[in-house]
């Protein structure tokens, strides 16, 4: 009888883990365990391991060719229309190898030349360092914090926006708060926005990782207004566990965007790979049973990970995220040496994102990556408070 996928995530042991040799395991070092990189512990849906045994059947290792880029398109559109209820265009859906290429291409080609991006902080690390290899400016904007429940400061965007700013990087769901935001809230932002003159670059590449009581609602899609001002970035590659593969999508949703992409040529957005067009385009047409399944089992972990903070550090506040399989710990209410992501990276040989790593908001915290068997995340987390309560 075949196990189910539960049985497998349960019997697979850190040593397994860290035979299969992923940066996430191997970084740590020997006997370390890896809660840092954004990397599910849960294999690959059937169906993408289908679909790149096919292509390397066919050696299909040379250039991109038309039709699997047609397909992608394809794929993407429905994806979004049947999670989301977005109806999008395939022909303005466009491959790029990450989302970071799709941030490149929103700053460099999108936004005001030289104008400085603005940034709700605590933030995904890569958007506090890519705008500056670009030779512009980061706003931080701190989200508002109320005991473990962020929303966006709109009044601090705007001052970012009258400062000077052009290009907001919207992230929802939000790496690394774990936030969902809803119609109302977008609303409100899509009203500073458009007062403003700005764009937005939507990052939803966490978008199909949702719990129960939530609702991804693609912020381009919440009106016409917004649809105007906004590039979105996604991909298959967290929910799916591709990001090695390379690829992901922008979609434009206005005429002068879809003229723009047009006038750019074809090396702005080159460097998608066969294998990650492929595993994206299965993974949208056929894995999303898998894909529920891991969402019950990530469900489950996110309620886990509060009864052992309950039980073994009920100083650090950790509110479970609406979206994403990626915790936020709070530890400012404890007495701690140092800085509590270093501490328990060294201590623990657990690695983590130390909150500083963020931008403003993040001192006194740490990223936590909780996708991994829930035995494993028993340890981790046990591991993490013998670190902390050493002091």
């Amino acid at each position: 009888m075949a196990e189910t996928l539960r049985e497998i995530i349960d019997t697979t042991t850190a040593a397994t883990l860290r035979a299969r040799g992923s940066y996430k395991w191997t970084a740590p070092g020997p006997g370390g365990f890896g809660a840092a990189v954004a990397e599910m512990d849960f294999g690959a849906a059937p169906p993408v391991l289908d679909a790149l045994a096919g292509l390397s059947a066919d050696a299909k290792f040379g250039y991109l060719p038309p039709p699997l880029a047609d397909g992608l398109a394809v794929a993407c559109a429905e994806f979004q229309q049947r999670r989301y209820g977005w109806e999008v265009d395939p022909a303005l859906v466009h491959h790029v190898p990450d989302v970071l290429k799709a941030l490149e291409i929103a700053i460099t080609q999108f936004s005001r030349p030289g104008s400085p991006v603005i940034l709700p902080t605590p933030a995904y690390m890569p958007f506090l360092t890519v705008p500056g290899f670009l030779g512009r400016e980061i706003i931080q904007v701190r989200m508002l914090d109320d005991a473990g429940f962020f929303t966006l400061d709109l009044d601090a965007i705007s001052g970012a926006f009258r400062a000077g700013g052009d290009l907001l990087i919207f992230c929802n769901p939000y790496n690394p708060l774990g936030r969902v935001f809803t119609a109302g809230e977008m609303a409100q932002l899509t009203d500073v926005v458009d007062r403003h003159g700005g764009r937005v670059f939507a990052d939803e590449i966490h978008g199909p990782i949702i719990y129960p009581g939530e609702r991804h609602l693609p912020y381009a899609s919440t009106s016409a207004t917004a649809a105007a001002h906004t590039l979105t970035a996604t991909s298959a590659s967290k929910a799916w566990n591709l990001p090695g593969l390379k690829c992901a999508q922008v979609i434009l949703s206005s005429e002068p965007d879809r003229q723009r992409w047009e006038e750019m040529g074809f090396f702005a957005a080159h460097g998608a790979s066969n294998p990650g067009v492929v595993a994206n385009t299965a993974a949208y047409r056929h894995g999303e049973a898998w894909l529920d399944e891991v969402l019950g089992y990530l469900d489950e972990s996110r309620r886990l990970l509060a009864g052992l903070l309950g039980r073994h550090l009920p100083q650090v506040r950790y509110r479970p995220p609406d979206g994403t399989y990626l915790a936020w710990l709070d530890c400012t209410a404890m007495d701690l040496p140092g800085s509590p992501g270093q501490l328990v990276t060294e201590r623990a040989q657990v690695t983590v994102v130390d909150g500083p790593a963020f931008g403003a908001g993040g001192p006194g915290a740490f990223r936590l990556n909780f996708a991994t068997p829930h035995p494993v995340l028993a340890e981790i987390v046990e591991r993490v408070a013998a670190a902390l309560r050493s002091e």
